[in-house]
């Protein structure tokens, strides 16, 4: 799992992507303003960086820009933001920025710019970063101009699909017990445990989902342990 710092003004975004990225395994970093950000990427020399464009002291694009310049991008770098522009977006994909992520951030395009981030290689240090080609349409999203269009969906190897059989001669509720309960079990052993990646896939918000499993008396430990075919 890789060290990734998230540098944002706002708390309640700096402890969310903590909760989502930590529960994916990895090492997370706050940082809620560019000195801080300075400070810590110096101290821990993160694997990535997810770097909020507007911060009080020194915006996002001149922090990266400040990188470029002195040898210090030697990380990915995922922009955010809610009102940046396109120039702003293409802007920061000149200086070296690997992708763009528009606020409210969804948990899929995060986890997959995040897990992109980790498979490309930064930019070397004074190399010159060649600005994409962008084309030019009334519903461009600032996204899209950064990226280039958006990433495709990942081929997913779903695997033989289990069989199982549901008493249906007894009592509704039961039978609906059993159902969601082999539900529950199976995205869990699918997505190998990962509670937000089930919370993704089943359409619950993670408390809820915790609450259900308990209710229904799925053993988290134990699909933890079959996914890993302990």
């Amino acid at each position: 799992m890789a060290t990734i710092l998230v540098v944002d003004d706002e708390l309640g975004i700096r402890d969310l992507l903590f909760e989502i990225l930590n529960d994916e395994g990895h090492t997370v970093e706050l940082a809620e303003n560019a000195a801080q950000a300075r400070s810590v990427r110096t101290q821990f020399r993160p694997d990535l960086v997810l770097l909020d464009i507007w911060m009080p002291d020194t915006d996002g694009v001149s922090l990266l820009k400040e990188w470029s310049s002195t040898g210090l991008l030697t990380m990915p770098v995922i922009m955010m933001s809610g009102h940046a522009t396109i120039d702003t977006a293409v802007e920061a994909t000149r200086i070296g920025a690997t992708a763009f992520l528009e606020k409210p951030i969804t948990l899929q395009k995060l986890l997959k710019a995040v897990d992109h981030g980790l498979n490309k290689s930064a930019p070397q240090a004074g190399a010159v970063v060649t600005p994409m080609r962008v084309p030019v349409g009334p519903d461009l999203s600032v996204q899209e101009a950064m990226t280039g269009g958006t990433l495709p969906e990942p081929l997913l190897d779903l695997g033989p699909q289990s069989l199982q059989s549901f008493n249906l001669d007894g009592p509704l509720r039961e039978t609906r017990d059993e159902f969601e309960k082999a539900y529950f079990e199976y995205h869990l052993a699918k997505e190998s445990g990962s509670m937000t990646r089930v919370a993704e896939k089943t359409g619950l918000e993670r408390t809820h989902l915790y609450r259900k499993l308990k209710q229904l008396g799925v053993d988290l430990a134990r699909s933890k342990r079959s996914s890993q075919g302990v």
